[in-house]
């Protein structure tokens, strides 16, 4: 509910604050007052497109601020979380335009874009009038009115759902197809690139390994004679066999020596043992540096044949098994692509009959509900005396999309006979009016939280038709918040609250401001509207009567 509007230095405005109230609020006045500006200005602060030029001349800047209750559950407040501003069942709208043009926004005291504006406006505020395109006239809103009162949230998650399922599958396999068919184009490549690597099968680590492999057969042959050599050194022809003469000449005199070789004797077992080892491991050498001379040849060449591979593909020697597994595998799956291609069509053809089914189910729903609907409309317009008027829901097939594959229009014939047309397009501004009130007032129950404004709504009618013109106002406030500026005074009289505006000169300037009437005023103001300049005695009763009514 709009609780408050402060308008400062706006066109002919140079400060108004509104408290506006729940139920049926009535703005009166002349022509030219500048009830139209209020709108404006309740239009600048919710971010919609209007008028250029809005500071009042000789004023810095312009600037207002709404000020709106909202209940549990109102739709502003996924707006506020999606832009992530404060979220309070209190909301304050600030917008200022300088001189110069440039406008800047506040939400609740945080700086935000004037899209972020216009997306809290749809769920605050719904504004109505002869030339409206932002409600009901709009076309494309016909399809999101008419769930609204057929109640289908249930088949719309539905084909939401089925439509989001079918967009994965449908992107799912056009991704495959388009992997499958690039992979084709270097199938040759893969299968000779495949065969290559399988022949060679390089291994982690080998190139390594075959390096020292191949270093240490070079110099095998340069450093063998030299280990031979010691070997001998070291056998029995050399120092193993003196050390064991030495260590039995020894011991055969030992007994008689009085102990003084059991020292020299122990050394010498000592070294024998380490001699004995120091053999081995020359002995151990040679047999490692023995090789067969192909063996050279086979080295260099494998490890020339990894290398050369590496190169061909651009990578090291070390990383030709990771790529001989990724090309393996792509080509496994170029093998195993079609039997993929068709599991993803599958799977595409059962989501399609799934979204289908949903997309069914809502559009059934829809022409159920369009029929309640028509039927409701035909039955408000007899008292706004269209009773030969004909309204009728269109729905046409439209692409497929989240929401189904309906098109909805509603459409009107005036005059029995006559061709129906777009609702916009055939009615006149009065017709178009009482049509715009029937359609809302059956689609009351789905405005939770919305102020409704009613912009001379009842233009063009009078008498019994203006007063259940009026009468509907009213009952579609009884469960909210409902702004009219109207020149009836039958509607002005169904007011629970009224204001009027007038221009007054001040200091040479044209200002415009709006006046809270009492019940005495409000005979006043009727009667004026009822009368026109002069007032009457007998318009004075004429008043009271419709307040009385």
């Amino acid at each position: 509910m709009l609780r408050t509007l402060d308008i400062r230095d706006m066109l002919i405005i140079d400060h108004l604050e509104l408290a506006f109230q729940p139920g049926l609020n009535v703005l009166t006045g002349e022509t030219g007052a500048g009830k139209s500006i209020l709108l404006d200005s309740l239009g600048f602060v919710l971010g919609w497109r209007g008028r250029a030029e809005l500071v009042r001349a000789g004023a810095k800047q312009g600037e207002v601020v709404a000020e709106f209750d909202l209940p549990p559950g109102h739709a502003a407040f996924a707006v506020l979380e999606e832009a992530g501003l404060p979220v309070t069942d209190e909301l304050i709208l600030r917008r200022v335009n300088t001189a110069e043009g440039r406008k800047t926004a506040w939400v609740n005291d945080r700086r935000c874009s004037g899209e972020v504006l216009r997306q809290l406006s749809e769920t605050l505020v719904e504004l109505h009038g002869q030339h409206d395109d932002r409600g009901l006239l709009n076309p494309r809103g016909h399809r999101r009115i008419l769930d609204a009162f057929a109640g289908v949230e249930a088949e719309l998650a539905a084909t939401r759902g089925a439509w989001k399922a079918l967009s994965q599958a449908r992107k799912a396999l056009t991704g495959a197809e388009t992997a499958l068919a690039a992979m084709r184009e270097e199938e040759d490549f893969l299968r000779h690139a495949v065969g290559e690597l399988d022949a060679l099968s390089p291994q982690p680590g080998e190139d390594a390994e075959l390096d020292a492999k191949r270093r240490m057969m070079q110099q095998s042959e340069r450093i063998r004679e030299d280990i031979q050599r010691a070997g001998q050194a070291l056998g029995n022809d050399g120092a193993g066999g003196a050390m064991g003469d030495a260590m039995r000449w020894l011991d055969g005199v030992a007994d008689r020596a009085e102990g003084r070789l059991d020292a020299p004797l122990a050394a010498l077992g000592r070294a024998m043992e380490e001699l004995d080892q120091a053999a081995r491991g020359v002995e151990e050498t040679l047999e490692a540096l023995a090789f067969n001379p192909h063996e050279l040849e086979e080295a260099e060449e494998r490890l020339f044949a990894i290398r050369g591979l590496a190169r061909k593909h651009q990578v090291t020697s070390e990383e030709l098994p990771d790529l001989a597994e990724t090309l393996s595998s792509k080509l496994a799956r170029l093998d195993a692509g079609d039997a993929g291609i068709a599991d993803l069509r599958k799977a595409a053809t059962e989501a399609e009959a799934s979204y289908d089914a949903a997309a069914d189910a809502l559009s059934r729903a829809r022409q159920t509900a369009a029929l309640r609907l028509d039927a409701a409309v035909t039955a408000e317009l007899a008292p706004l005396k269209m009773e030969r008027a004909v309204f009728a829901t269109r729905i046409t097939e439209d692409p497929a999309g989240p929401e189904g594959r309906d098109a909805v229009a509603f459409t009107v014939a005036t005059n029995p006979g006559a061709p129906a047309g777009p609702i916009g397009k055939i009615a006149s501004g009065g017709e178009l009016s009482r049509f715009l009130l029937a359609l809302k007032v059956c689609l009351a129950e789905g405005n939770s939280g919305v102020t409704l404004i009613f912009d001379e709504i009842d233009r063009g009618v009078g008498g019994a038709t203006a007063d259940a013109v009026g009468r509907r106002l009213a009952a579609l406030a009884a469960e909210g918040q409902v702004l009219v500026v109207t020149h009836s005074p039958q509607v002005a009289a169904l007011g629970a609250h009224h204001w009027r505006v007038e221009k007054r000169v001040a200091a040479e300037q044209t200002l415009s401001s709006v006046v809270p009437l009492d019940a005495g005023d409000r005979v006043d103001e009727i009667a004026r509207m009822v009368a026109g300049d002069t007032v009457t005695d007998e318009a004075r009763a004429a008043a009271r009567a419709l307040l009385a009514g």
